[in-house]
């Protein structure tokens, strides 16, 4: 409805406070698809039952409240002020939740918690840039869980040494990353 539509809403309006029933009843037919259309609109996400909710509490609204409309001014500002407190109200009832069906969402869910399976490759990619011993020391211990002195004797280092070369390791690889993220 534009502006030229705005003249009958009033003119129902004006004559249902006057008495006319005939004129509200037409009111209210006339403005139930309009109270719709803004509840979807105010509250996305809502469950269609929902939105008749708050439809039906807007025309509740509006029936014990007309005589607040003034004659003077359009009636649909008046109208999206009621809905939009509806829709709050309707937030607020559902602790600022909104219910919306997992079919529509499916195919955009994550994957069940677990591995990456791009992750592994990540790793190896960033490890691949350390010189060989170091990527041996950070993938023995780092990736395959492999402790200090087992790390010593397969690579015939001291413990001592292999705790230095993986802390300048992490280090390197630290210095990596934020040049990845840069």
């Amino acid at each position: 409805m534009g502006p030229a539509d705005e003249r009958p809403l009033e003119g129902l309006l004006r004559a249902a406070n006057r008495g006319d029933e005939r004129a509200y009843a037409a009111f209210l037919r006339a403005v139930a698809p309009i109270v719709r259309g803004v509840a979807r609109a105010r509250g996305p996400g809502l469950a269609p039952d929902v939105i008749e909710d708050i439809v039906q509490e807007t025309l509740l609204a509006i029936h014990q409240k007309r005589h607040t409309w003034r004659e003077d001014l359009p009636v649909r500002p008046w109208l999206h002020a009621i809905v939009r407190y509806k829709v709050v109200d309707a937030f607020r009832a559902r602790g600022r939740r909104i219910e919306l069906p997992i079919e529509d969402f499916a195919a955009v869910l994550p994957a069940e918690p677990g591995a990456d399976p791009t992750e592994r490759g990540d790793v190896e990619r960033v490890i691949g840039r350390l010189d060989p011993r170091s990527a041996r020391i950070v993938r023995a211990i780092g990736l395959e869980g492999a402790s200090v002195a087992e790390t010593s004797a397969a690579l015939s280092m001291t413990e001592t040494a292999v705790r230095v070369a993986l802390h300048r390791a992490l280090k390197r690889l630290a210095r990596l990353r934020g040049q990845m993220i840069e």
